[in-house]
C-alpha cells in the first residue's frame, strides 16, 4: 500500500543545536587533553544567558565559556539584532566532578572488562534508499539546511538569512516501498526585516524555489527526479520569523535525538548523545550499531535493516541484541543475530577501540546527523585552560566507514558449516 512518510531536520542556529554544539565542543577540549576523561555535560541557552551544567572527571580543565562563545561566533550569532550575542550573553558554569560511585562500578582491572556507563537500549538501522544507507526524506531535509547555511555564509544570494531554520520533507512511497516522489516540503527560516510582511514572505518564497530547491536537486544523486509541479511547499508559513534563535526559544542539549539519528524511520533507544564521552553506551553503542547496521545492508544481507542493543550499567557483555529485516532478506533474523555476536565486540572498551571514539571527534556530529555523514580525517586545534595550543589530526564518522564487508560476506557465506538457513 502506497504511503506518506515526514523527516525533519534543524540548523546549526536553532537553540536545540547550539547547545548541542557547545556540549560536544567542550567534550573533545576535555578528549584532547586527557583521552580517558570522563564527561557528560549538559547546556541551555535562552535570551541572553547561557548555563552549562553537568559531571567531568579528568586530569585536565578547559576554558568551557571561551568554547562557548567560539560556537556561537561559528554559527554566526554576532550581531545585536539577533538578541543573542557570542560576545555580550552572560554564562554561568555549575559542572561539577562526576559520581565516584559511577566510575567505580564501570572500571576494571582488565580494559577489555570495562563496563557501560549506564544502562540503555541503542538502535542501529540502515536503508538502501540514498547512497550513505540513510533514510531519503531525513537526507533531503538535512540538505536543505546546509545549502541555506551555505547561501547564509557566502553572503551573495538571500543576504537577509538568519541562522535559525527549520526543515520538513515528506514522501510518498509506492505500494513497493520504493520512494517515488516528493510530496512536500517545509521550510522555516529566521530573516532580518527587510520590508512589509506580505513582501518579505513572497521573496523568500520566490528565492527558496528559485535558488535553494535548485542547489538541494543537485546535490543528492537522483533525487532530481523527486520533484514535481505537484511537490507542495510551506515556506515560513506564518508569514514572517524575525524573532529566533535562543531569544525567540529555548535551547538544551539532547532534544534532537530523532533529527541526530534516523528521522523517524527505525527506533530510537531515548539516550541523547552531545556532551557524553563514549563510556556512555547511548552514544558509543548507538555508533556500533549504526556501523553493523550499514556494513550488514551494503554487504547485501538486506536490504533494510534494523538492531537494538541493550545495556546493564557496570555490565560490559551486551543483554541482548534483537535485528529486524523487515521481511527483506533471506537470512532469517536469529542467524544474523549469532553471526553479529561472531564478527562484532560489543563491550565497551572494544567499541571505543574499533571506533577511535576516544578522540576529540564529536563537534562534527553535533549539527545536521550524526550518522550516514562520510568519514574522514582532519586537524583540529584545541586550547586547555592556560590557553596552550594543541593541534591533532582526528578521524571523524568512524561508524561509517564500510570496512567488515569482506568479513560479513564471508561467514555468510551458506556453505560455511557454522551457519544454518
Amino acid at each position: 500500500m502506497a504511503y506518506l512518510f515526514t523527516s525533519e531536520s534543524v540548523s546549526e542556529g536553532h537553540p536545540d543545536k547550539i547547545s548541542d554544539q557547545i556540549s560536544d565542543s567542550i567534550l573533545d577540549h576535555f578528549l584532547a587533553y586527557d583521552p580517558n576523561a570522563k564527561v557528560a555535560i549538559e547546556t541551555l541557552v535562552t535570551t541572553g544567558q547561557i548555563i552549562l551544567s553537568g559531571e567531568v572527571n579528568s586530569k585536565t580543565w578547559v576554558n568551557v565559556k571561551k568554547i562557548a562563545r567560539d560556537i556561537l561566533r561559528k554559527i554566526g550569532y554576532t550581531k545585536n539584532e539577533y538578541r543573542f550575542h557570542a560576545d555580550s550573553c552572560g554564562i554561568l558554569s555549575a559542572i561539577q566532578e562526576q559520581s565516584l560511585d559511577l566510575l567505580e562500578g564501570i572500571h576494571r582491572l582488565k580494559k577489555e572488562e570495562q563496563g557501560a556507563g549506564d544502562q540503555c537500549i541503542v538502535f542501529g538501522y540502515a536503508v538502501k534508499e540514498a547512497e550513505n544507507y540513510m533514510p531519503l526524506s531525513l537526507e533531503i531535509s538535512h540538505h536543505i539546511l546546509k545549502e541555506l547555511s551555505f547561501l547564509r555564509n557566502e553572503g551573495e544570494e538571500m543576504t537577509y538569512l538568519r541562522p535559525d531554520a527549520k526543515s520538513q520533507v515528506t514522501l510518498e512511497y509506492s505500494d513497493t516501498n520504493v520512494p517515488v516522489h516528493i510530496h512536500t516540503i517545509v521550510i522555516s527560516t529566521q530573516h532580518d526585516e527587510f520590508d512589509t510582511k506580505e513582501k518579505m514572505h513572497q521573496r523568500i518564497v520566490d528565492d527558496v524555489k528559485g535558488i535553494l530547491i535548485p542547489r538541494v536537486m543537485n546535490n543528492i544523486k537522483n533525487v532530481k527526479k523527486l520533484f514535481s509541479n505537484e511537490t507542495k511547499y510551506y515556506i515560513n508559513s506564518t508569514g514572517k520569523f524575525v524573532i529566533g534563535g535562543p531569544h525567540g526559544d529555548t535551547g538544551l542539549t539532547g532534544r534532537k535525538i530523532i533529527v541526530d539519528t534516523y528521522g523517524g524511520r527505525g527506533s530510537h533507544g531515548g539516550g541523547a548523545f552531545s556532551g557524553k564521552d563514549p563510556s556512555k553506551m547511548d552514544r558509543s553503542g548507538a555508533y556500533a550499531a549504526r556501523h553493523i547496521a550499514k556494513n550488514l545492508v551494503a554487504a547485501g544481507i538486506s536490504d533494510e535493516l534494523l538492531i537494538q542493543i541493550s545495556y546493564a550499567v557496570g555490565v560490559a557483555d551486551p543483554i541482548g541484541i534483537f535485528v529486524n529485516t523487515y521481511g527483506k532478506s533471506k537470512v532469517d533474523n536469529e542467524n544474523i543475530v549469532l553471526n553479529i555476536k561472531k564478527i562484532f565486540d560489543l563491550r565497551p572498551y572494544a567499541i571505543e577501540k574499533r571506533l577511535k571514539l576516544r578522540q576529540p571527534m564529536y563537534e562534527e556530529t553535533s549539527v545536521y546527523g550524526h550518522m550516514g555523514k562520510t568519514p574522514k580525517k582532519v586537524y583540529k586545534s584545541f586550547l586547555d585552560i592556560e590557553g596552550n595550543k594543541k593541534k591533532q589530526e582526528v578521524e571523524l564518522f568512524t561508524w561509517e566507514k564500510l570496512d567488515y564487508l569482506a568479513v560479513i560476506k564471508d561467514i555468510f557465506n551458506p556453505k560455511k558449516r557454522y551457519l544454518i538457513f
